[in-house]
């Protein structure tokens, strides 16, 4: 696939409701497309880099001046064959994965175009749906996040995670526990937490939780160890995990039972699915995580979230969880048993919405 150009589109679009983890508040969200050209066809990315460097260290303004100085000009006027033929051509940039991570998402669409098979195929997907559930961020009280499970549980979402954070966490995660006894219900504490915090958080392992999200900093996979090893609850491992390198360190050490799988935190889908690769062998399931994507960086998710041992609920929600108005002209929506469909059009299997892009365009950059 010869690359002719390469267009970078700066978004900003409002989100639904406020967004809240343990490192911030968001009310809108900030990402990058990316659009190449290539022989007549166009394939399109998303860079999920946001605003600010809360959930790792680049932004949009970083992963900006990568992609346009550092990664365009290795892949313009290239002929790039596939995704690993583009990670090798990226290897000597240290770090910034999720700004090659966008770019591999648009050379995926391209390929699955040049084909005509889906990225669910490429990927080697097996399931026509995904089972989901709902992310929901840090409410002012106990009581308003009841409320909120409440409501999303009534719109059909059989799982929810809730973000923890110091101060807001067993007496919040109690509270929906309680309200449902029977709910499939797990907490994410984004790197919230120190190894002295355990006994802290001890009380959560009597909530029949499916899993307990990255607790501590994203460097302690040794510390996770010894978290784990104190808990009966599994511990998830998601900033932590950012090649499968780091898959294999956190599964010898046993710092885990399972791994959230973001395509852009590891650097891009490929990498993904190596990860998902390695886990399949020792029988460690894995789950696809969100990073509040527009509808092309669902679509994404929802393929390689369609692979086999993606055997636990992803973080991928329906496309009116967080947009009014999305910049893809299809939509994901909730079936009634807690699924969204795996998009079947060639590539990423998803359109621009133009008017949509033209909105919510802070900036725009062609390198050619």
């Amino acid at each position: 696939m010869k690359i002719e150009s390469i267009t970078f589109h700066h978004l900003k679009m409002p989100l639904v409701s406020p967004f809240e983890t343990s490192f911030g508040r968001d009310i809108d969200r900030e990402c990058i497309l990316i659009t190449i050209h290539s022989e007549g066809m166009i394939g399109h990315g998303e860079c999920v880099a946001s605003r600010d460097p809360g959930y790792n260290y680049e932004t949009t303004g970083t992963a900006m001046h990568i992609l346009k100085d550092f990664i365009a000009p290795l892949i313009l006027g290239k002929d790039v064959k596939d995704a690993m033929d583009f990670q090798a051509r990226v290897s000597g940039i240290r770090g910034h994965h999720l700004a090659k991570a966008g770019m591999e998402m648009a050379l995926w669409d391209l390929l699955g175009k040049r084909t005509g098979k889906s990225l669910r195929e490429l990927l080697g997907g097996v399931r026509e749906k995904v089972e989901v559930g709902v992310s929901i961020g840090i409410q002012s009280s106990a009581q308003g996040l009841v409320r909120s499970a409440a409501d999303y549980i009534k719109q059909g979402y059989a799982r929810v995670k809730i973000k923890i954070k110091p101060g807001r966490d067993v007496e919040d995660a109690s509270a929906v526990r309680k309200e449902f006894p029977n709910l499939r219900l797990q907490v994410d504490a984004n790197s919230a937490y120190s190894l002295d915090d355990a006994k802290i958080l001890k009380p959560l392992d009597k909530l029949n939780l499916l899993l307990i999200e990255q607790p501590l900093f994203e460097d302690d996979i040794w510390d996770h160890h010894k978290l784990q090893d104190q808990f009966e609850t599994p511990i998830c491992l998601d900033e932590s995990i950012f090649s499968p390198r780091h898959a294999r360190y956190a599964i010898e050490m046993k710092a885990c039972r399972t791994i959230n799988i973001k395509a852009g935190r590891l650097g891009g889908l490929s990498q993904g699915v190596m990860v998902h690769d390695i886990c399949r062998e020792v029988s460690m399931p894995v789950w696809c995580g969100g990073m509040l994507e527009t509808g092309v960086g669902r679509a994404s998710n929802l393929a390689i979230a369609s692979l086999p041992n993606f055997i636990l609920p992803a973080d991928i929600s329906a496309s009116d969880r967080y947009y009014v108005r999305d910049i893809t002209n299809e939509s994901f929506t909730l079936n009634s048993d807690s699924t969204i469909d795996v998009p079947n059009g060639v590539g990423l299997g998803v359109t621009i919405n133009e008017d949509a892009l033209k909105e919510f365009t802070l900036a725009v950059v062609l390198i050619s």
